[in-house]
């Protein structure tokens, strides 16, 4: 019966829902292992990577647990394979609540206006990011001052994904949905 609720609300089957959702992991991965930049900034929040964007994309088409599902798994299982394994359970918190609040904004519209809805998804997934990865760095340092040097690099690297997929996804939505 939960199973026939489901499909009735989101008009896909387990079976779509479940592709949908690795698809959109192994995205994430993909575009963070193959597209990184380093930046100049103290702490660790050096590394620029394009996983937000299928990350964002996949919370604004299909929601907050896709959202979710696809940035924990596919962040964490990045972090796992590239030596970041210590940051690996953090990122799957912090990103899989990214993706459930892009989700929820994208599900529930609380603003009338879809662009002023797409803004403040995106900007309360970069708070997310900077306060999640903040408290990470501070327990894995053990040192209340070097993760704001991480700062810069956690807004910029939400911040582009954020624009791109910002410019993008109401064409995009005309055409998955």
């Amino acid at each position: 019966m939960l199973a026939e609720k489901s499909m009735r609300n989101s008009g896909r089957s387990n079976v779509q829902q479940l592709v949908i959702a690795a698809l959109f992991i192994a995205l994430v991965y993909v575009c963070t292992w193959q597209v990184q930049i380093r930046l100049p900034f103290m702490g660790t929040g050096g590394l620029i990577h394009l996983g937000n964007v299928p990350l964002f994309l996949g919370a604004f088409l299909f929601g907050k647990k896709t959202g979710a599902i696809c940035g924990s798994f596919g962040m964490a299982l990045f972090d796992v394979t590239s030596g970041w394994t210590a940051w690996a359970p953090f990122t799957f918190v912090i990103v899989g609540l990214m993706g459930y609040a892009v989700g929820w904004f994208a599900e529930t519209k609380p603003f009338k206006n879809v662009y002023v809805n797409n803004a403040a998804a995106i900007f309360v997934a970069i708070i997310i990011k900077v306060i999640g990865y903040y408290f990470a760095e501070l327990i894995i340092t053990n040192n209340w001052i070097a993760p704001f040097g991480s700062i810069p690099g956690n807004i910029i690297q939400v911040g582009v994904a954020g624009v791109v997929v910002y410019l993008v996804i109401e064409k995009i939505k005309k055409y998955v949905h």
